[in-house]
């Protein structure tokens, strides 16, 4: 297969293996770009024939971005996958089988993500089917400069989508899920300010690309959720996906997901805005959010 894998790692034994494996039947080069673990997952990547470059992490969006355009990748096709993911017997074989036949306008092709959690597929609350734009055409695509919830965007050309699937399965605690969380929180801060004060070019590919459900997703969540109030979005939201959306259809440890991811985690990022608020004092220039990103947060603009 003329096909092209990066992965973005740091710290990730306990799954790059599964993630290499479900690879190793489609992919003929793959790409790891190591934030400088200091656990065996580059002897992994390696083990698997996997091109490893270390490079200091900044945010996903330039790291991913550093691949694609320094990493050499030669392949026809190019795939986007996080190490705690694995493909499917059946995307595998979709792959192998259609691939190679794909009409020359195609430039992109979605693929549906199954989401486990705690060995639980949740299948409600808006979570399934998840729909990404995960293979594309060697540079017609490129990521999205966010701090957050950034997506690969295409220049040109039309896009179809597969029927099998990835998985996103997790195999960490609870405790390193909240860590992971408070600072996507951050991250995902970062974003909502810079809505509000402008402080760099908003990355907006996305907004003006064809529809997709990321798309959908994006225009709601910066032109409806960002609009309403702090203190009612995140009830507001988790009822909508627990209620509206049938999450609680999900079982025990679906009400542990929506209500960590949809409620907790929401409203963790309005405190952090709101106490980010505050630390300026009502000194709101962009001068003055930027320095106080890289003061406290130890974010540069």
């Amino acid at each position: 297969m003329d096909l092209a894998v990066v992965i973005l790692t740091y710290n990730e034994s306990l799954h790059l293996a599964r993630c290499l494996e479900s690879l190793r039947q489609i992919a003929n080069a793959i790409y790891v770009v190591d934030a400088f673990s200091t656990d065996d997952t580059v002897s992994i990547a390696e083990s698997y024939g996997a091109r490893v470059f270390q490079r200091k992490w900044i945010n996903y969006a330039d790291q991913f971005q550093w691949a694609l355009d320094h990493a050499g990748i030669t392949a026809s096709w190019v795939m986007r996958m996080d190490a705690d993911e694995y493909l499917e017997p059946g995307l595998q074989q979709e792959i192998a089988t259609r691939l190679d036949t794909i009409a020359g306008d195609i430039t992109g092709i979605y693929i549906r993500r199954k989401v486990l959690f705690k060995g639980k597929w949740i299948r409600y609350g808006g979570f399934y089917p998840h729909t990404l734009l995960r293979i594309w055409r060697n540079r017609v695509g490129s990521i999205e400069q966010r701090w957050m919830d950034e997506h690969i965007v295409l220049s040109e050309g039309n896009t179809i989508r597969f029927n099998e699937h990835i998985v996103d399965d997790n195999l960490n605690s609870i405790h390193w899920w909240v860590n992971k969380h408070n600072n996507y929180a951050i991250r995902e801060m970062v974003d909502l300010l810079n809505i509000r004060y402008g402080f760099w070019q908003t990355d907006d590919r996305l907004l003006r690309a064809q529809g997709s459900q990321a798309k959908r997703k994006r225009f709601l969540k910066e032109k409806v959720y960002a609009a309403l109030s702090p203190g009612a979005r995140a009830s507001m939201y988790f009822l909508f996906r627990y209620v509206l959306r049938y999450g609680f259809l999900d079982g025990y440890k679906g009400f542990l997901f929506h209500f960590m991811q949809g409620y907790w985690y929401r409203l963790l990022v309005d405190v952090n805005v709101q106490e980010f608020q505050q630390k300026l004092k009502g000194s709101e220039t962009r001068e003055d959010v930027v320095a106080l990103l890289k003061q406290d947060y130890n974010i540069h603009i």
